[in-house]
């Protein structure tokens, strides 16, 4: 049974949330304050952190920030912000996936499952030889889910190493926004697709040697992105 934490200062929401995933089959532990979130984040085995970001004590930035350089854990973000700076940030710093409030509990539980459902997968899998695409300078071992670039070693997190192998495997394709979401988040893009365009900076961002420039990843305005080979 996968295990979840919720760090959410609002009580009523937290047992919603709880509920809702309890009855999905999760179990669900909860967290109202930050700083106690945070240690339990960091000392406990979950398999799945929902992390509100305006919360008393440390705030779901810094606690999004902390698991990230200790876990892979999947994150997703929940806030009542609709500005998409707090998305940008909070993606930027490690998490997979922001969903604002009000959203319906059905939403919630479906993007836990796919996150976890690829988490699993991801761990569980057992390769015997490493699958390895190299381009121009580009190194991408897909067993190890490690990259370098002219033979220094990048650190990406879960979803930016799923994007960029996803795009490495399907040269020269055009994908829409719409598609690169769906593909990598296991769900329908029936929502915000800031989502995908966080995750191509940050990517670039580690591959590229110039960003306006891209030699990897390119823009096809009005379209959406494909990988150059």
């Amino acid at each position: 049974m996968s295990k979840v934490l919720i760090i959410e200062d609002e009580v009523a929401i937290a047992d919603l949330e709880k509920d809702y995933l309890e009855l999905s089959g999760f179990e669900v532990e909860i967290e109202n304050n930050g700083n106690q979130g945070l240690v339990r984040a960091l000392n406990e085995d979950f398999d799945m952190f929902i992390l509100d970001l305006m919360l008393p004590g440390v705030d779901g930035f810094e606690i999004c920030k902390k698991i990230r350089e200790n876990k892979n854990t999947p994150i997703l973000m929940v806030s009542a912000k609709k500005d998409d700076i707090d998305k940008i940030r909070g993606l930027g710093l490690g998490a997979d996936d922001y969903i604002t409030k009000p959203f319906s509990p059905s939403e919630l539980v479906a993007r836990v499952k796919a996150h976890l459902s690829r988490y699993e997968r991801l761990i569980n899998s057992s390769v015997q030889e490493n699958d390895v695409i190299e381009i121009r300078g580009l190194k991408i071992d897909k067993t190890a889910r490690r990259v370098w670039v002219n033979e220094e070693e990048k650190q990406f997190t879960t979803k930016e190493f799923d994007l960029l192998t996803f795009l490495a495997q399907n040269p020269n394709h055009v994908f829409s926004k719409e598609e690169l979401f769906s593909q990598i988040w296991d769900l329908e893009s029936v929502g915000d697709i800031a989502t995908v365009t966080v995750h191509i900076k940050k990517i670039r961002e580690k591959i590229e040697l110039s960003t306006t420039k891209p030699q990897y990843i390119e823009t096809i305005w009005g379209v959406g992105y494909r990988f150059k080979v």
